[in-house]
């Protein structure tokens, strides 16, 4: 089975909008003060701080039974985070207080003022998903800047594991965001001119301070986002378009914790951290594991140094940042396409015969569980 995450829009009245936004702060309200339990009593187990927070949260914050269970399994997730707390921007749901009716483009959620109907408003794909689901086991409330949307949890089949006859492989990039194995180069230029201006943009405004540039930048926010999201949504369905065109898997480097290990000057420090590497590495894990087309994460060491005609790996292989020219055999080419055909290479060796779960198994504990899915 498989989990994706529908984002529907919210069209509810303004009674409704404002029993939505008392759920939504009456949760938060809950989740802070279960958290601050969970920390002085180190009561992270879900049936410890069930006993310790339940009928508090009932009683205190009027949360259903539900509601209640919803809180103390998310505050359970903040294992670990020794400072933080919870902002009222959502709301957990499951079946049982969660229901869609597709047809009448309504959804059922439960409120600290008891069930409210909501109409929502369904594009095409977003009703092809849900019609197609098994089952939806339940969804999110979110609250954005001036709407609100529900993300619903739906559950598939997997499909037929497709045994792979070969790998495409993939290196990821900041100049090019992806090239393939099969030399196509998926452009970043586009996308590093419009982060660049928008930084620049947000330096200005932020440093100019006026109430005017607060409002320009408020509503600038997201829009770079919703840019590389879209770009990523576009390649990545390129890519395993591709992929089981041909009948064979796809290969990614394993590039986590980049971030940490890697060292750059101040000016190269923004591009590095505006890198949707892992952004675009989540949307073809769900696209690919939707499709059944495999998908293997290999050892990134070295895939641009290492020749993939004699094998030899060395640092002086790379004479530009562009450029591959191996100084034992002279082959040479693009530095992103030879790594993309090393990446080919050891996933071949790797996994030669791995279906959609097996390929996946060691990569999917480190993801998160579902993908939001907007029109795609």
């Amino acid at each position: 089975m498989s989990l994706l995450s529908v984002k529907c829009k919210l069209i509810p009245d303004a009674s409704t909008a404002e029993k939505l936004s008392r759920t939504v702060e009456q949760f938060a309200n809950a989740c802070n003060y279960a958290l601050q339990v969970a920390r002085q009593e180190n009561a992270w187990n879900k049936f410890a701080l069930q006993r310790l927070v339940y009928r508090e949260l009932r009683e205190r914050f009027g949360l259903s039974a539900n509601l209640a269970v919803r809180v103390i399994a998310r505050v359970g997730k903040r294992k670990g985070h020794k400072a933080g707390g919870f902002k009222a921007t959502s709301v957990d749901y499951d079946q049982r207080i969660l229901s869609v009716n597709v047809d009448t483009e309504t959804v059922s959620l439960s409120t600290v003022d008891g069930r409210a109907r909501v109409p929502m408003r369904i594009a095409g794909y977003q009703r092809h998903l849900l019609r197609t689901a098994k089952s939806i086991q339940g969804g999110t409330l979110v609250r954005g800047r001036d709407s609100w949307y529900v993300h619903l949890w739906c559950e598939y089949d997997d499909p037929p594991a497709m045994a792979p006859n070969g790998f495409l492989g993939v290196d990821l990039g900041i100049v090019n965001i992806a090239t393939d194995s099969d030399g196509e180069a998926y452009s970043g230029k586009h996308l590093n001119s419009v982060r660049h201006r928008y930084r620049r943009l947000r330096r200005k405004l932020q440093k100019k301070g006026t109430k005017s540039a607060k409002r320009l930048l408020k509503k600038l926010s997201g829009k770079e986002k919703r840019f590389a999201n879209d770009l990523n949504h576009r390649i990545s369905k390129r890519i395993v378009a591709k992929a089981q065109r041909t009948g064979r898997g796809i290969a990614l480097e394993d590039l986590r914790g980049i971030r940490e290990r890697v060292r750059l000057r101040k000016p190269q420090r923004a591009t590095l951290h505006s890198w949707a590497f892992h952004d675009l590495g989540q949307k073809l894990r769900y696209k690919a594991e939707r499709s059944g087309v495999a998908l293997v994460w290999v050892d990134p060491a070295n895939t641009s140094r290492q020749c993939p005609a004699c094998g030899h790996t060395e640092k002086a292989n790379r004479p530009t940042q562009a450029l591959f020219r191996c100084v034992v055999c002279g082959y040479s080419g693009a530095a992103d396409y030879v790594a993309a055909c090393n990446i080919a290479s050891r996933a071949a060796v790797i996994q030669p015969n791995a279906g959609v779960r097996d390929a996946m198994h060691g990569y999917r504990a480190t993801c998160k569980p579902r993908t939001s899915v907007r029109g795609r």
